[in-house]
């Protein structure tokens, strides 16, 4: 027979844990002895030690009392169930821990080799290292946050990129980066990207993340927070779409 701070002991919980199991009708509260302690006992031990290691792999509390109250099969039925679950979800950490070693690295791993291949492409156009930096660290952002959407917007830039006319406006957009924000010349830049907007989309939205993520407006806050002159260009451009 042990006491509860023994018992908790040996399950690798907080004597508070217990008395929390116990209130939850997780684990049956024994009488008092004589003494006026409650003494437990091995099996006890044991009944809590399963609590607490379904308690560890995500089972609500409320989860646990039904399954201790099911019968032996549905039990095993159920841990079966959660084991599978625990499989995916190590997975999908070993995944994510992956991206974030590839993101810390600047590992262009972390996109997929046809944003790796655009990107190589953009010195050779003309475009500067600070933009190609800011077009991967962009690209990684919406391919981590959006994946459903990002091969659409990556195949759209890259029809766009391949067009030299459409090409020009981004090395213009690129270069401008050092202007001042009243530069005369960015009046006549918003002018000619909001017409080669209208001319490729029409009255139809361009493609890119879902607007409810906020993705977009990030991704433009990043670019404009880099230059003054980019963030009048992009306001310039908001007013002559009307957006």
């Amino acid at each position: 027979m042990i006491t509860i701070g023994q018992l908790a002991g040996y399950a690798g919980v907080s004597v508070k844990t217990v008395r929390v199991y116990h209130a939850k009708g997780l684990l049956p509260e024994p009488e008092r002895d004589a003494s006026g302690y409650r003494r437990y006992t091995a099996a006890d031990a044991v009944e809590l030690i399963k609590i607490r290691t379904l308690a560890e792999a995500g089972v609500p509390l409320a989860r646990i009392r039904e399954l201790r109250s099911a019968g032996e099969e549905r039990f095993q039925q159920e841990l079966l169930r959660i084991d599978d679950e625990l499989t995916e979800r190590i997975d999908a950490l070993y995944t994510t821990r992956g991206r974030l070693r590839r993101l810390a690295t600047g590992d262009p791993s972390a996109l997929p080799a046809e944003a790796v291949a655009l990107l190589e492409r953009l010195a050779g156009w003309g475009f500067t290292e600070r933009w190609t930096e800011l077009q991967r660290d962009l690209w990684i952002l919406v391919f981590a946050t959006e994946p459903d959407h990002a091969p659409a917007l990556l195949n759209d830039q890259a029809g766009s990129l391949a067009d030299p006319a459409l090409r020009q406006l981004f090395l213009d957009y690129d270069h401008a980066h050092d202007l001042v924000p009243d530069d005369p010349l960015l009046p006549d830049l918003a002018d000619r990207i909001a017409q080669a907007t209208r001319t490729r989309y029409g009255t139809q939205e361009p493609p890119g993340p879902d607007a409810a993520s906020g993705i977009t407006a990030l991704v433009q806050g990043a670019v404009n927070s880099s230059s003054p002159a980019w963030e009048r260009l992009d306001a310039l451009i908001r007013a002559r779409l009307g957006a």
